[in-house]
């Protein structure tokens, strides 16, 4: 689910494979955004407000226009299903993970493939931005949290402790802690919540 920046409604996605936009004072469903083949996994809206983003286990993003509910792009690319997406805080890329272990960049206005982040060892379950849209935060099947450079793809810092696969992430407002979910449902090795603090010594070094 996601929430619009007014507050006013609310954005979910389902295993029906449908989006649908909520009143949230009242309850009331606005509108239905079919398309999708495959289940609904995750999904996010503009800053603007004026449109809505959508993975899904059919293996693609999609674009829709809220106030209409059409389908305006489609991002394909990724080889198995797209299980998290987000969007930059300039509303002008989006950043998904996926089932095939990769993070990609999208430049929404064209729907182009900007950039693959790779080294995780498992699926992508969740990604999430920091608030000056300089990085990207990801949780994987493989037990870890990785910080990404948005602009260049690189890998400056992993973060690892967990004993159980990562299933969500998220960016604290002021940027400073990332917070991470992790268990499985097949077992109870861990069912945890981590909050990590970043480190930013790397990125002023000493002279």
């Amino acid at each position: 689910v996601a929430i619009t920046a007014d507050g006013r409604h609310t954005l979910s996605g389902s295993l029906d494979k449908t989006l649908r936009l909520w009143e949230i004072g009242t309850g009331r469903e606005v509108r239905r955004l079919k398309g999708h083949t495959g289940e609904v996994r995750s999904v996010a809206i503009t800053p603007d407000g004026r449109h809505a983003l959508s993975g899904s286990s059919d293996d693609t993003l999609r674009l829709w226009e809220i106030g209409t509910g059409k389908e305006v792009r489609r991002f394909e690319g990724h080889k198995y299903s797209v299980n998290s997406v987000a969007i930059t805080p300039d509303g002008r890329y989006a950043l998904s993970g996926s089932l095939d272990s990769t993070l990609c960049l999208w430049e929404i206005g064209t729907g182009k493939e900007v950039r693959r982040f790779e080294g995780h060892t498992s699926e992508v379950t969740s990604v999430a931005i920091t608030p000056d849209g300089r990085y990207a935060l990801s949780g994987s099947f493989d037990d870890t949290l990785r910080l990404w450079e948005i602009g260049t793809g690189k890998e400056v810092r992993r973060f690892e402790g967990n004993t159980d696969q990562v299933t969500s992430v998220a960016i604290t407002p002021d940027g400073r802690f990332a917070l991470s979910g992790s268990g499985s449902f097949y077992d109870n090795k861990e069912n945890t919540l981590h909050l990590w603090e970043y480190d930013w010594e790397w990125e002023f070094p000493e002279t």
